[in-house]
């Protein structure tokens, strides 16, 4: 009897464990078809039918459909509560940047990056916005290291050569700039930006 019981007990856990796993994917699937269309509030609502506070998942889902709806305080919680949850996630601390960034937040968004940096030393993308955060606050030390590094680990690609290029000629390091913006014109032969540079050392 005690054996009959457990089964059933089982037997209906299961099926309601399916019943809202099945929810669950319905309810992104209609949110991603309505974020496709740019219906981004019901896309909201969709996901909100099945909320649940500690799904990593849903949170971080949230985050994104918020922000693209323009509601940045409340993109900013939820994305908050996704990193709380998955602490060495960088794709929630990305996404968190968003609407820091719209919201002009600038101390925070330099330690996300930071952030980023301590779990994964090398990302380019982080070493490269970091770099831009620093250079556009006239920090340009701090912005070589950052391009430095990068270059380092991407010896020919424009994105570092370029940045790290204008951050020696503000540091006044006028042959090292001359020479980083003639390898960006070996990538790109016409980039005004490297014949601007080159023109000013002169």
């Amino acid at each position: 009897m005690k054996k009959s019981i457990f089964i059933l007990v089982f037997s209906l856990t299961v099926t309601l464990v399916h019943a809202q796993e099945d929810k669950i994917r319905g309810a992104f699937a209609a949110s991603i078809e309505l974020e496709s269309k740019l219906n981004y509030s019901q896309a909201i609502t969709k996901i909100m039918e099945v909320y649940n506070p500690n799904s990593y998942e849903i949170n971080i889902r949230l985050g994104w459909l918020n922000y693209c709806a323009g509601l940045h305080k409340e993109s900013k919680q939820y994305y908050e509560i996704a990193m709380n949850l998955m602490p060495f996630s960088i794709e929630a601390k990305f996404g968190y940047i968003y609407p820091l960034t719209v919201l002009s937040d600038w101390d925070n968004i330099v330690f996300q990056y930071q952030s980023i940096l301590k779990i994964d030393p090398q990302n380019s993308y982080a070493l490269y916005a970091l770099g831009m955060v620093y250079y556009n606050g006239k920090l340009y030390e701090k912005a070589y290291k950052c391009f430095s590094l990068l270059v380092n680990l991407y010896p020919f690609t424009y994105n570092g050569l370029h940045m790290l290029a204008w951050t020696n000629f503000r540091l006044t390091k006028y042959k090292e700039a001359k020479q980083l913006f003639n390898k960006v014109l070996l990538l790109a032969p016409n980039d005004a930006s490297a014949l601007e540079g080159i023109a000013l050392i002169k």
